[in-house]
């Protein structure tokens, strides 16, 4: 049998490699060159795509050692290594938070999940790593979350609602969730890429996060392990995690919170705006 591949030095791998490959192309002229449409459906940018196949080359170095799965890709979609039974599947974003890398903005990530089955509920293992601040956070179910190594916990300062992370902020889709949060939150943050906003509520940076609009499960496949073993809590808007699949074509709302009544409080702002 072979062994049980180690994913997340796989992932600090690819990291190194992202990181040259963003020292390369570093201005926002060589990062604005676009390759058709992805399979998640969006503009692909060749940094995008390039981005992808270093994840594949570690995919292909864990295949060969014998481990069968199905990775679910931003820009390819879905593909086999192996035996299709099996039900292992990783899902990966390889930049999450796009527009921030186009325009040279530091925030965005490298997001991977494993998961043993079709939904959020059976994923594994996360790794993100924000590029922006070079920090690391890993979970590992049952496991607890990681920030550079060390425990990660969901603890804030214990005043009130300070500080929200909101996503998919287009200025349409953001003005009435913005009333509903009216008196009830003291400042909003936009940091572009959902997968750090999921874990700055894991780190306790913020108190809740919410996504204007839908997003796809390479969004926050990692990101929400990471959340929910470090304490804190976070729903999908189409049901419980069991019910939140993994496959691309998937889409809804996602909300996390320190607490209930702020994860609530996160979900009243997002239903606001109406279910787009």
């Amino acid at each position: 049998m072979p062994a049980d591949p180690d994913w997340i030095s796989a992932c600090r791998r690819v990291v190194e490699r992202q990181r040259h490959l963003f020292a390369e192309q570093a201005t926002i002229a060589e990062r604005t060159v676009y390759d058709g449409i992805g399979e998640g459906g969006d503009e692909a940018l060749v940094i995008d795509r390039r981005c992808e196949d270093l994840v594949f080359e570690e995919l292909e170095r864990i295949a060969a050692a014998g481990c069968s799965f199905t990775a679910i890709a931003e820009e390819r979609g879905a593909v086999g290594f192996g035996d299709p039974a099996s039900p292992l599947r990783v899902v990966i974003d390889p930049i999450d938070g796009s527009m921030n890398a186009r325009r040279t903005l530091p925030s965005h990530c490298l997001s991977v999940a494993v998961s043993s089955g079709p939904s959020m509920a059976d994923v594994e293992i996360a790794f993100v790593h924000e590029f922006g601040a070079d920090e690391e956070f890993v979970a590992e179910r049952g496991a607890g979350a990681r920030l550079n190594g060390k425990p990660l916990r969901a603890e804030g300062p214990g005043r009130g609602i300070e500080i929200v992370g909101l996503e998919s902020a287009e200025p349409g889709s953001i003005l009435a969730p913005l009333e509903a949060l009216a008196g009830r939150a003291k400042r909003i943050r936009a940091v572009g890429a959902i997968a750090i906003s999921l874990c700055y509520v894991a780190g306790g940076r913020f108190d809740g996060m919410f996504s204007a609009r839908v997003c796809r499960s390479v969004d926050a496949a990692a990101a929400q392990l990471v959340v929910r073993e470090a304490g804190a809590r976070v729903e999908f808007s189409n049901g419980s995690l069991e019910e939140t699949p993994l496959d691309l074509s998937a889409r809804y709302k996602v909300a996390a919170g320190l607490e209930l009544d702020v994860l609530a409080t996160m979900r009243e702002a997002q239903d606001a705006g109406g279910p787009g």
